[in-house]
């Protein structure tokens, strides 16, 4: 007995209504545009034949304002899971071209489907989002929608990862479910996330401002630090997601995708041209990181914002790691405001997922000034100290050259829980750089000695002095708080090698519901 000629009609005229979305017309407008369709965007992503939807039939309930006879196709998002890299994942796509993808009851049950799936499941969760907001139409159901997609990313926070790709407008409410995402992709044209838009702000403040100015990509990526990964457009912003994915972990549970394979133990002869002796010329680190990571390729992660911390995903002779490194090139390779905050959500989330942590130490301290004492640089400062001291995943790491007083502790030393400190022989570790203890300790002296020649030579002397007496790695490898001084051209071989070591690490750690990091 086959399914009846009528029967089968009806389902493919219903799923070709449900596919349909805004209709052929306005799909068309926007792929003219560079533009994916909702559809598109997860074809792209999943591997082909692998997607299977969930609520393509679903119906609003609304009945106000002549809603009870509009139609939304799949209620303006598409939902479902597929695999990527033969791996499982939850998705959902919000579509634009049905009634501008606004969210109601319906609309948000299909995306906690997605979420409550991805829980259950233990799989990833992506999310593109291209919405004009609330639908206005069913009133308070639609703030109750919003509060079920919250409290669900809140749910699956550090237990499953989560990505939301800004493929369109994403505005007011709608803004927080991204920021309760742990990674934000953008596109640079076609996509707006913001609280309050121009039209709001001038009517408060009288201030005219730009769209680009209070929602751009390219502001969010480099001023808010909202945006982790910028893309070019719709395709880059999938590609982008996918070969983040590569690196992460499915769930908690799981270790990272490692593929080890056997560690080179040879030298790295080109590493030793980038070394920088002199602590004041600044260092190329971004080359370095590019020596010692596998294909030297470095998946930064907010490389606009706070450009003086390095952070990002690479593999070590196989092994996934996350990478956090002072930059000299910008700010001295100080520690502010938003280096810190970079670097601890950074370390909070490898930690959460296996992850392992090697950490690349260039900096002299935190930054100066009144703008960062008034901002909270305290507050903002003990951040790193917190993730880097609360994580339980393996942490290496390698001092190049600066790591002064409390900055040195911030950027993981021994005490802080790495477990092996490496140094090259150009490290200072100290108190503070040789400059300013020369200004304490012999600054009754110096400036005893009238002749000025006299004075700067005696100054460079005693500098010298210090660093070379209390300031060496070899001071700190005595007491004991540097595991070896390496040449730099085995840098990768040993960090490598200790990496190995330290992949069955388990560590526990008291009974509580959580720490309390300052915030």
């Amino acid at each position: 007995m086959t399914l009846d000629a009528r029967l089968r009609a009806t389902l493919t005229k219903r799923r070709e209504a449900a596919e349909a979305g805004g209709g052929p017309a306005k799909i068309a407008e926007r792929r003219a545009k560079g533009l994916l369709s909702a559809r598109d965007r997860l074809a792209a992503l999943f591997e082909e034949g692998t997607f299977q939807e969930y609520g393509a039939h679903a119906r609003h309930g609304c009945t106000s304002f002549g809603m009870e006879s509009k139609a939304i196709p799949a209620d303006g998002v598409v939902v479902g899971t597929g695999f990527v890299d033969g791996r499982q994942v939850a998705a959902f796509s919000q579509d634009f071209t049905a009634v501008g993808g606004t969210l109601g009851k319906m609309h948000a049950r299909k995306i906690a489907w997605a979420q409550d799936h991805a829980l259950r499941t233990g799989v990833p969760l992506v999310g593109f989002k291209d919405s004009g907001g609330a639908r206005i139409q069913e009133g308070v159901d639609a703030l109750s929608g919003y509060g079920e997609v919250f409290y669900r990313n809140v749910t699956l926070s550090g237990v499953a990862p989560q990505i939301a790709v800004i493929a369109g407008p994403c505005a007011g409410g709608a803004a927080y479910s991204p920021a309760l995402m742990d990674f934000i992709v953008m596109t640079k044209a076609n996509a707006q996330l913001f609280i309050t838009g121009p039209q709001v702000i001038k009517s408060v403040t009288g201030r005219d401002v730009t769209m680009d100015e209070v929602g751009g990509a390219a502001m969010h990526a480099a001023v808010s630090g909202n945006v982790h990964l910028l893309a070019e457009d719709d395709a880059h912003a999938v590609a982008l997601t996918r070969e983040l994915l590569g690196y992460l972990p499915s769930n908690n549970a799981d270790d990272p995708p490692h593929a080890l394979r056997d560690i080179d133990f040879g030298p790295d002869d080109g590493m030793d041209a980038l070394v920088r002796s002199d602590a004041s010329e600044p260092m190329d680190m971004h080359a370095i990181l590019r020596r010692v990571l596998d294909g030297g390729r470095l998946f930064e992660i907010r490389a606009s914002f706070a450009r003086n911390l390095i952070v990002g995903f690479g593999r070590l002779d196989g092994a996934v790691v996350g990478v956090l490194a002072n930059n000299s090139m910008e700010k001295a390779g100080c520690l502010d405001i938003d280096a810190s905050d970079k670097g601890a959500a950074f370390i909070r989330f490898c930690n959460a997922f296996n992850i392992p942590l090697i950490t690349f130490v260039d900096v002299p301290g935190f930054l100066p000034g009144i703008d960062q004492e008034r901002g909270g640089i305290i507050r903002h400062g003990a951040k790193m100290l917190f993730s880097y001291a609360a994580s339980t995943v393996p942490k290496l790491t390698l001092v190049t050259r600066k790591a002064y007083g409390g900055s040195y502790l911030a950027m993981c030393s021994q005490e802080m829980g790495a477990d092996c400190v490496f140094a090259w022989p150009t490290a200072e570790i100290a108190v503070m750089g040789a400059e300013g203890a020369v200004n304490i300790l012999y600054g009754r002296e110096l400036s005893a000695i009238e002749d000025p020649e006299a004075r700067a030579a005696r100054r460079r002397a005693v500098v010298e002095e210090y660093r070379a007496e209390f300031a060496s790695p070899y001071l700190a490898a005595s007491k004991g708080y540097v595991t070896d001084v390496i040449e730099p051209e085995m840098t990768k071989a040993a960090l490598s090698l200790a990496l190995r070591k330290l992949m069955t690490k388990r560590e526990l750690r008291p009974a509580k519901k959580h720490g309390l990091i300052p915030m």
